[in-house]
């Protein structure tokens, strides 16, 4: 009895927590690890979207790619943005006829048509990783692979810009706004942005106040709005009375607000916790979907979802949609993508559509717009927690 008693502290330390990966261990330092600082691994060697970060941190220097990579105090909900998909496993099926799923793999997201259910993030200061193009590579990148843009409300291109990259490649993109305590600069910001060309506006909810950022502070790399924003559902109708364009709720982070949102005749929201970059601690977009899933499940089928965060995988798409959700956004690995420029960006829409493709055939799903929530073990009870 005493020898069993022994042994149970150095199975508990056994079982302690896993130190984080960045990344997971896929060869690529092997590879490439004696690359010089400063060096563009080839874009042909990239195999994978956790590559285009590991590439970043390579050729970046430390200040610009901390400012993509950091999270919100200890950057646990950075972290868990990247693991909590792996607590979830799929549980294919078999005998399931999966030669058309690649034709199912277009989408529709506000009445415009995409190739793929996914999109890319509105992130700041794409100059930091491309100062020469800035955000071109983005709108040419989405461009070509026929996928959503969505301008960033700090972004080095103006309204008038990127309106002009999006009217030439035929791009159609969202415009994020932070909005100012003065109505008439919130009207004229409205204007621009439709003037330009978008087609929506996306109002960033989780982003109220100042990230409180470790990491990126030690850089001298803060958050680009430092501004504390109201936030009511009065302020919101009065928003809609100010655009005609649909206005996207960024940043719903419970079933509560996401029930709200319907009750207030919202047309689309978008679970996000800003990246785990504002307030850490809190929640992933896929575990705010799971309980929107098992709480409000029609709240799915009333309005349009949007999710990001922590998506590296083409399985971390297809769980996500699986619960209900309409499209994906990525925003960390486009902007490590964007120092290619456009390549870059082409290169890693071709590499997620791929995966969401082959790995949805291998878990038996015939159809991309019609998974089943049982294609997914949602007990976290298992071998990744």
């Amino acid at each position: 009895m005493r020898s069993t008693l022994l042994a149970l502290p150095l199975i508990g330390s056994a079982l302690a927590a896993r130190p984080f990966l960045n990344e997971p261990d896929t060869g690529i330092d092997e590879i490439f690890g004696s690359l010089p600082t400063g060096q563009l691994v080839p874009l042909e060697k990239i195999v994978a979207l956790h590559d285009f970060d590991y590439a970043a941190r390579k050729f970046l220097i430390p200040a610009n790619y901390t400012y993509y990579r950091n999270g919100a105090g200890g950057e646990w909900s950075y972290r868990n943005n990247l693991e909590v998909f792996q607590r979830f496993s799929m549980r294919p099926r078999v005998m399931v006829d999966v030669t058309g799923i690649e034709k199912t793999l277009p989408t529709t997201i506000l009445g415009h048509n995409f190739s793929a259910p996914f999109f890319i993030c509105p992130a700041s200061r794409a100059a930091n990783g491309n100062p020469k193009d800035v955000e071109r590579g983005l709108i040419e990148g989405a461009a070509a692979g026929g996928i959503l843009y969505n301008k960033a409300g700090f972004s080095d291109l103006s309204h008038e810009e990127v309106g002009a990259i999006a009217d030439k490649t035929g791009q159609t993109f969202f415009s994020q706004i932070y909005l100012s305590d003065n109505d008439t600069t919130t009207q004229i910001q409205f204007d621009r942005a439709k003037k330009s060309g978008a087609k929506a506006i996306i109002w960033t909810l989780d982003s109220a106040g100042d990230g409180v950022r470790h990491r990126a502070s030690r850089y001298s790399m803060g958050s680009a709005n430092t501004d504390l924003s109201l936030q009511t559902w009065d302020y919101y109708k009065k928003l809609t009375s100010m655009t005609d364009l649909p206005i996207v709720l960024k940043g719903v982070q419970t079933v509560e607000e996401a029930q709200e949102a319907v009750q207030n005749g919202v047309k689309a929201i978008w679970l996000s916790n800003h990246g785990g970059r504002q307030l850490d601690g809190s929640r992933s977009a896929l575990e705010v979907a799971l309980e929107i899933h098992q709480e409000a499940p029609e709240v799915f089928k009333s309005i349009e979802v949007y999710a990001d965060g922590g998506v590296r995988y083409g399985t971390d798409v297809l769980k996500l949609l699986a619960l209900g959700v309409r499209a994906v956004g990525l925003g960390r690995p486009f902007m490590y993508a964007n120092i290619y420029g456009t390549k870059g960006v082409e290169h890693l829409v071709k590499l997620l559509k791929n995966e969401i493709i082959n790995d949805g055939a291998n878990a038996g799903i015939a159809d991309i717009h019609n998974i089943s929530p049982k294609a997914v073990n949602w007990n976290t009870n298992h071998w990744y927690s």
